[in-house]
């Protein structure tokens, strides 16, 4: 009986060695599955604070951006300031009409260049004689007419402004009516 028992032993170590053997297998692969989910967890929170810093980073940059954003038209109108200071200073020391019209002009001359660098135009007294336009003008006040049609701008009491193609103010205006 004892030579029975033996061989039935090593079978029974070799089925215990391959079930062992079966058992190991999944093991390891389990542990493997558990590094990888690992290195994913970790590649996923350093992707998320990476996102979480461009998205801070972007709405930095954002806010920067609008808080500047005027930066190119003061530096454009230092300038003017500067004529204005002159000005003053040349009408405290009692210089000649002439004078103080020339720096008026060519301060009114620069505003209108720094307009058209940012987009601008004022809408002007050039708009005497044209048609009534209610998106550009605002009529303040009627006058009667022989000389010109009804509805046609006859002066402009204060010019209004334009960028790139919206109103900013419209042109306050007197408006021809029929005698």
């Amino acid at each position: 009986m004892a030579n029975e028992q033996a061989p039935a032993d090593k079978s029974s170590d070799v089925s215990e060695q391959k079930a062992g053997a079966q058992v190991a297998e999944p093991l390891e692969e389990l542990e493997q599955l558990r590094g990888k989910l690992a290195e994913t967890q970790d590649r996923l929170l350093r992707t998320q604070a990476e996102l979480e810093n461009y998205r801070k980073r972007a709405r930095r940059e954002l806010e920067d951006e609008r808080r500047y954003a005027e930066i190119h038209l003061i530096r454009d109108l230092l300038p003017i300031v500067d004529i204005v200071s002159r000005a003053i200073e040349a009408a405290e020391k009692k210089a000649d009409a002439a004078t103080l019209l020339e720096g008026l002009k060519m301060m009114q001359q620069q505003l209108e260049n720094i307009f058209s660098q940012h987009h601008a135009k004022l809408i002007t007294a050039q708009a005497v004689g044209e048609p009534f336009d209610p998106s550009r003008h605002e009529a303040i006040m009627q006058m009667p007419s022989e000389e010109h049609d009804e509805h046609t701008v006859l002066g402009v009491t204060r010019l209004g402004a334009e960028l790139h193609d919206r109103i900013v103010r419209p042109a306050q205006v007197i408006v021809s009516k029929k005698p």
